[in-house]
């Protein structure tokens, strides 16, 4: 049973952690590693180097769109295969993130994150709630 009066602060909670681990993993890009470094990095574990700025810019504007509640569910959504990317290169380290390169269950712990938060809804506080594309076809059908 989900519990209507706080499901939507259990949602916001998550919308909050999961955006702002967006925004600091986009900052580590631009700050520690630098663009250069990071597009250096995609090549050497076998990704396009020109997918630094676009993995960058995603990581933030999504981050930022996501803590805010700007059409959250679609931006997590959207963000999925970033984080699948982010999967697929720790995969090979092993399972704890502490092993040397990070392991995997971080990245799928947050692929996980990311879907439950697309299907749960935008929580409390969302500025811009994500269209609800059930409704909408509901509503076309009435209207037909």
């Amino acid at each position: 049973m989900i519990d209507q009066r706080l499901a939507p602060y259990g949602v916001l909670l998550l919308r909050v952690a999961l955006g702002a681990m967006f925004i600091a993993h986009a900052l580590l890009k631009y700050v520690v590693f630098t663009i250069p470094g990071f597009a250096g990095f995609m090549a050497q574990v076998g990704f396009p180097s020109f997918l630094a700025w676009p993995v960058f810019l995603a990581e933030l504007l999504g981050g930022v769109a996501i803590v805010l509640g700007v059409y959250s569910r679609l931006v997590a959504a959207l963000l999925v295969p970033v984080l699948l990317g982010a999967l697929l290169v720790h995969v090979p380290n092993g399972w704890l993130f502490t092993a040397p390169n990070g392991g995997w269950e971080y990245p799928a712990f947050l692929v996980i994150a990311a879907i439950a938060h697309a299907l749960a809804g935008d929580g409390a506080f969302a500025l811009k709630p994500s269209p609800d594309l059930a409704a909408a076809r509901r509503a076309e059908t009435v209207r037909a």
